[in-house]
């Protein structure tokens, strides 16, 4: 096998990940290989590393984003700090925390009918589809609701909407909400999608933006790169860590990541 630093396509990235993932599991219960394997339960915990950074909320004291450094590469880029948001996306209390905060950023400004969700945040979509109504947030919808959507995604990463789902999407104001901003590329495709089937785009919120504006779109956030020293992300062909012969330590998306 040949040295050096290799440049994945993002395509492979996502095979890697998905190979990685797999291995990682076989690998901690080997049970797996042959079906007999019986996962013991967790701690209702994430089992990170030991250099995890813990940073608090400027907007609310009770959410906390959790940060590892490292050398770590996405499908789109390579970044020296994982975030954490898993307990932001899955844990309710949490989750029903984010949408307030989301929340504020609406308030009898633009109508809206529809949450377009990715990034598996669905949970804070649905607290977030209820803030702002309590809000005063107005919907077009007739039954005077709100629709919370997740778009499928292709082979080729392409994001789709079913024929079913697609009447919550034409001709309606659309809030776009996802975990993380950093490259644009993500909000990029997107809204892309939703312009296709006719959404109007209203809002994008996320709960980490590395910018305040992406594409003329301004993300509305929680957390930005002011709030982790020395954030930064790089292109696969650019990232100084691969320069210098520094191997990755983990593949990560929105899932979570997967140590090499």
């Amino acid at each position: 096998m040949p040295s050096g630093n290799v440049v994945l396509s993002g395509n492979a990235c996502r095979q890697v990940m998905s190979f990685c993932s797999a291995t990682h599991a076989v690998r901690r219960h080997p049970q797996l290989a042959t079906g007999t394997a019986q996962i013991p339960e967790k701690e209702d915990t994430m089992l990170l590393v030991d250099n995890e950074v813990k940073i608090p909320s400027k907007v609310n004291p009770k959410l906390t984003l959790r940060v590892l450094k490292g050398h770590f590469a996405t499908v789109h880029s390579h970044i020296n700090c994982y975030i954490d948001m898993t307990m932001l996306k899955y844990r309710q209390s949490e989750a029903e925390e984010v949408a307030k905060a989301m929340a504020n950023d609406y308030q009898y400004n633009k109508p809206i009918d529809t949450i377009v969700v990715t990034d598996g945040c669905e949970v804070i979509g649905a607290y977030l589809a209820d803030e702002l109504k309590k809000h005063g947030v107005m919907s077009l919808n007739t039954h005077d609701s709100l629709y919370v959507v997740t778009p499928e995604f292709g082979n080729g990463g392409q994001m789709i909407f079913r024929d079913n789902i697609q009447p919550m999407i034409r001709n309606k104001n659309i809030l776009l909400l996802l975990a993380s901003a950093t490259t644009g590329r993500t909000i990029a495709r997107a809204i892309e999608c939703i312009q296709y089937y006719g959404g109007i785009v209203q809002g994008v919120s996320s709960i980490f933006s590395a910018s305040g504006e992406i594409f003329g779109h301004e993300v509305h956030h929680i957390f930005d790169a002011s709030d982790i020293d020395d954030y930064q992300t790089f292109s696969q062909e650019n990232c100084p860590f691969c320069q210098k012969g520094q191997k990755i330590d983990a593949m990560v998306n929105s899932f979570g990541y997967s140590e090499l």
